[in-house]
């Protein structure tokens, strides 16, 4: 790591959802060594426990971010642990089932759109306000290529990331002049347990769309993420950053 990054997240505090593997565990890594203060949020308890011990993250909060009293309680819980809110990651996502729309099933719908759009709501929106305190606020809603292209037989994914690309540019706006950046990360399909919820011929097809001709790795989003979370992100909002390997060029 370059010396000029080494404390570039000093004094500062991130939540980050989903952060018991893939994105978000690699993430927070990233901001605990370059000099910031996380809480992890997940689901997965054991894993939350590995990643805070892997990553150096000082908080730990097991929670399904489609109940959104409980992201509420969590989210006053992680302040009052921290003191202050700096950064939301919010990484948190399933893919949901494979198949095509007139066969999909309608509870992994309903918990695709309620994980990966619902959470990133919830969450940004109990975050917020302590960062309208401060004045200050880098907001990451990590989103997908299929949120722009959509992918076949994988409808709910792809609304869902779709509407968090929405989501996000309206947030943007919203804060813009506030001294808090909302952005969302666009990644193509890169190496991460989420993948062990697919078919391997999904893979392979999300692969063959990669003019690179491979699977991003985790490192290279998480490098993305730090700077969209970072100081020197601060004069784009509303966006989406892309790390997807030539397939999205807009």
């Amino acid at each position: 790591m370059s010396a000029v990054y080494a404390k570039r997240f000093a004094g500062r505090a991130a939540i980050i959802t989903g952060g018991a593997s893939g994105l978000g565990k690699a993430t927070a890594a990233r901001i605990v060594a370059e000099g910031g203060t996380v809480a992890l949020w997940d689901l997965n308890a054991d894993a939350l426990a590995a990643a805070a011990a892997e990553t150096g993250a000082s908080f730990t909060f097991v929670l399904d971010v489609s109940h959104p009293l409980a992201v509420a309680q969590v989210a006053r819980a992680s302040l009052n642990a921290l003191g202050r809110v700096d950064i939301l990651v919010a990484s948190a996502g399933i893919t949901g089932a494979t198949g095509p729309v007139h066969e999909y099933p309608i509870d992994s719908w309903k918990q695709v759109i309620d994980i990966n759009l619902n959470g990133a709501f919830y969450c940004c929106r109990e975050v917020v306000p302590a960062m309208l305190e401060n004045g200050y606020g880098r907001i990451v809603n990590v989103s997908s290529v299929a949120g722009k292209e959509g992918n076949p037989n994988a409808s709910a994914y792809s609304a869902s990331k779709a509407g968090v690309i929405g989501l996000t540019k309206s947030l943007g706006k919203e804060l813009a002049g506030k001294g808090i950046i909302a952005n969302a990360l666009t990644p193509a399909t890169f190496e991460s347990p989420i993948l062990a919820q697919l078919p391997q011929s999904q893979v392979d097809y999300m692969r063959s769309k990669i003019p690179m001709g491979r699977l991003g790795e985790i490192h290279e989003s998480a490098a993305m993420v730090c700077f969209m979370a970072s100081e020197e992100c601060s004069f784009t909002t509303a966006s989406t950053f892309d790390t997807s390997g030539g397939r999205t060029t807009f």
